[in-house]
């Protein structure tokens, strides 16, 4: 317990000190952002700080902190630091330049960052792999809200059923100005997840000493012996570091309405997601006893697992916040998912997304194409389990690229070069995690950790080096 309540402080000191840092090297100034320079009435719209705050942490949060989080949790509290060091040094800065990178180029997507500042042959593949990642992640979070409700209605509710009712809402979601539902929703979800994620940690540290939360330690305990390199980090995706976040962070960066609030709601509200992942790793471990049973509950599914836990933990009352979290909180990762698609093909074919002809002629064949694969998922047992080991690795190799976005943006802005390390290293540390594990998956080329592991490490200390090579240049040259 004590290693958790630590951890808690230092995720509060690592916003306070390292946001700031983060803050300085990016120097947010008085100009002018796409909700007050553009302010179109359905995409850029200014929204409160606090409001937006909401927004982002449901936008990136859902269920992600706490799926995860379980599921990292089986290679025991070692994932207790990755969560927190992983937030503070790399999802919170990469949470944060997305959005403010963003702000300055008009609200602009990570596949147009990418294409600025990394090159057109860049801006293409993330283009393409950007929206095939929030076409998977809208389907993960249509599958697992819809399997929970299917438990819980009539027999004719099925999960084909809830699943066409979640993609209508999606439909609303993702054409409607993002005032009119998301800004008024967001906020009141927003406050069921805190709330939920406080129950929980209060009900298993008051229980009378009947759960016990085990302290930090290396040692990894997986009950199949899954190496926790590279595959917690993998595996945690929304609690510490994750891709995902690049593309919900510019959709809140066009309604800001002054780039100082920008660490408030970017690195604050992934520190606030990574505090919730925190909670349910602890919980996760503390309440099965350990991992081997924490495993086996998995497999019959992490909604199950979120119920277990809560009404073990709260009864009456945690069987409603789980309820209500596990259906609500995805869904609201998944409407933004299409909505984020939406922006990033509209800037690809350059459509003006104020009349809503052209909004609908983006998002009908985005969800036409997200109910087969959710429809796939759904009739196949192994399914959701396919397509969420694709959406896993496609979201860090998302937020590789990013962080390496955010890299060149540092170098190429003039002032503080020197300062792109707090982007370049945790960009190298997820470029060896990415192809670490397309390279040793099942999903993936299935080399052995002996090829695996050196190629892994290679290709990130390539990229580093020619990090190193461009700051060399333009210290030299243009400083």
């Amino acid at each position: 317990m004590i290693s958790m309540l630590i951890s808690f402080v230092v995720l509060i000191i690592g916003y306070l000190v390292y946001g700031k840092i983060t803050e300085k090297i990016f120097a947010p100034d008085d100009r002018q952002t796409p909700a007050i320079a553009i302010n179109d009435g359905v995409d850029c719209v200014p929204m409160k700080t606090w409001k937006a705050f909401l927004v982002q942490l449901l936008n990136i949060a859902g269920t992600g902190p706490i799926f995860g989080a379980l599921m990292g949790a089986v290679f025991g509290p070692i994932v207790f630091l990755w969560i927190v060091f992983g937030s503070i040094l790399g999802g919170a800065v990469h949470d944060y330049m997305s959005g403010m990178i963003s702000s300055r180029h008009k609200g602009a997507s990570v596949a147009e960052l990418s294409g600025t500042y990394l090159g057109k042959v860049a801006k293409w593949i993330m283009r393409i792999f950007s929206v095939i990642l929030l076409v998977l992640c809208g389907v993960v979070f249509v599958t697992s809200p819809a399997g929970l409700l299917e438990k819980l209605t009539p027999d004719w509710m099925n999960g084909i059923f809830w699943t066409i009712v979640i993609l209508s809402y999606y439909l609303l979601a993702t054409l409607l100005p993002i005032d009119k539902l998301i800004g008024k929703l967001y906020p009141v979800f927003g406050v069921l997840l805190i709330v939920m994620a406080v129950a929980v940690i209060g009900g298993v540290l008051f229980s009378g000493g009947k759960y016990t939360i085990p302290e930090i330690s290396f040692e990894n305990i997986h009950p199949d012996n899954t190496p926790v390199w590279p595959y917690m980090f993998i595996t945690v995706a929304c609690g510490a570091v994750s891709g995902f976040h690049a593309t919900q962070s510019p959709m809140v960066a066009k309604c800001i309405t002054s780039e100082k609030v920008g660490k408030k709601i970017f690195y604050g509200a992934m520190i606030s997601e990574a505090i919730i992942a925190l909670v349910w790793a602890a919980a996760g471990v503390s309440f099965y006893g350990g991992t081997q049973l924490l495993n086996e509950a998995l497999k019959n599914g992490a909604s199950n697992v979120v119920y277990e836990i809560s009404t073990g933990v709260l009864g009456v009352f945690g069987g409603v916040l789980a309820v209500a979290g596990v259906i609500v909180c995805p869904i609201t990762s998944g409407d933004t998912a299409f909505r984020s698609a939406r922006l990033i093909l509209a800037e690809t074919f350059k459509l003006d997304q104020k009349p809503m002809k052209n909004r609908l002629l983006i998002t009908v064949p985005l969800l036409v194409v997200g109910g087969f694969l959710t429809w796939f998922a759904v009739v196949d047992d192994n399914g959701f389990q396919i397509i969420w080991r694709y959406f896993s690795w496609s979201n860090q190799t998302l937020a590789m690229i990013a962080l390496w976005v955010s890299t060149a943006y540092l170098l190429k802005k003039g002032k503080f070069r020197y300062g792109s390390l707090l982007t370049a290293l945790p960009a190298t540390f997820m470029s060896a995690v990415s192809m670490t594990y397309i390279l040793t998956a099942q999903e993936g080329f299935r080399f052995s950790q002996n090829i695996a592991y050196p190629i892994g490490v290679a290709f990130a200390i390539i990229l580093l080096m020619i990090y190193v090579v461009f700051l060399y240049r333009y210290s030299r040259f243009k400083g």
